[in-house]
């Protein structure tokens, strides 16, 4: 049962009809895996550590970056050089202690991923790493973990809920197969303003908050955002028999 500080401190979250007192149980006994602690990384984390998501592991080898300071909003001028899950997770504890935060100070490795990702709930991709993505990708439908992904660049995001338990659920290799050039662009090399992260974060978040209490997710749906307009569309994928990773051809392998 909820102690009476968690139902208090959860009070907004527990009268919602689709959470309740047995969501925000399944909230605190649940484990998400976090790939990436920058602009996307850092206000998912706050969202989920708020959430009162039992458990966090955050994955990133990157050293904060005076540049980075513009849109990761947990890091300040003191933590420049300094590594982004660790920084992170000191501050993720101040905000909550009752969340455990398990940092990997690296980035995720075949090894690694291999390691943790049978551990989560829910993977959360906030990587700009393509390399990293399809791993991830191929490991969550090894181990038919939910993978929700985010990206930006410019004014520009997307998100998109894979979810491998789902026998008609597409995978990211499915919208973008390795043989062909999947998009390269990043925070590098075409800038991003940092409201548009936060904006795709707190979509991923809610999604993983979703899937964690058991509420009904869209899969098969590529959401993108115009920060410059402010629109959304939505388009409708579908899982690929040849795929690589999560296709029929794959079966029984």
């Amino acid at each position: 049962m909820l102690t009476s500080n968690e139902q208090l401190r959860y009070s907004r979250q527990i009268m919602l009809d689709k959470i309740g007192v047995a969501g925000q149980m399944k909230l605190r006994n649940a484990t998400v895996l976090i790939v990436g602690m920058g602009g996307l990384g850092n206000p998912v984390a706050m969202y989920l550590t708020a959430a009162g998501v039992g458990k966090l592991i955050i994955a990133d080898g990157d050293k904060v970056d005076i540049t980075n300071l513009q849109r990761q909003v947990l890091f300040g001028e003191q933590d420049v050089s300094e590594n982004k899950a660790q920084q992170a997770a000191d501050k993720l504890a101040h905000n909550n202690g009752d969340v455990t935060i398990e940092v990997v100070d690296e980035m995720l490795d075949q090894e690694l991923a291999q390691y943790y990702i049978p551990l989560a709930d829910v993977v959360v991709d906030c990587t700009d790493n393509i390399t990293s993505r399809y791993l991830v990708n191929r490991l969550c439908v090894e181990h038919q973990v939910p993978f929700v992904v985010g990206a930006a660049t410019g004014f520009d995001g997307q998100q998109l809920v894979i979810d491998p338990r789902q026998p008609d659920s597409a995978c990211y290799h499915c919208l973008f197969p390795a043989s062909e050039k999947a998009p390269a662009n990043n925070c590098q090399t075409v800038g991003i303003i940092g409201p548009v992260l936060a904006i795709i974060a707190g979509m991923q978040a809610l999604q993983t908050i979703k899937l964690l209490t058991e509420i009904p997710v869209s899969y098969n749906q590529l959401n993108l955002y115009d920060g410059l307009h402010n629109q959304w569309q939505q388009f409708s994928l579908s899982k690929q028999a040849k795929c690589e990773v999560c296709g029929s051809l794959t079966e029984g392998k």
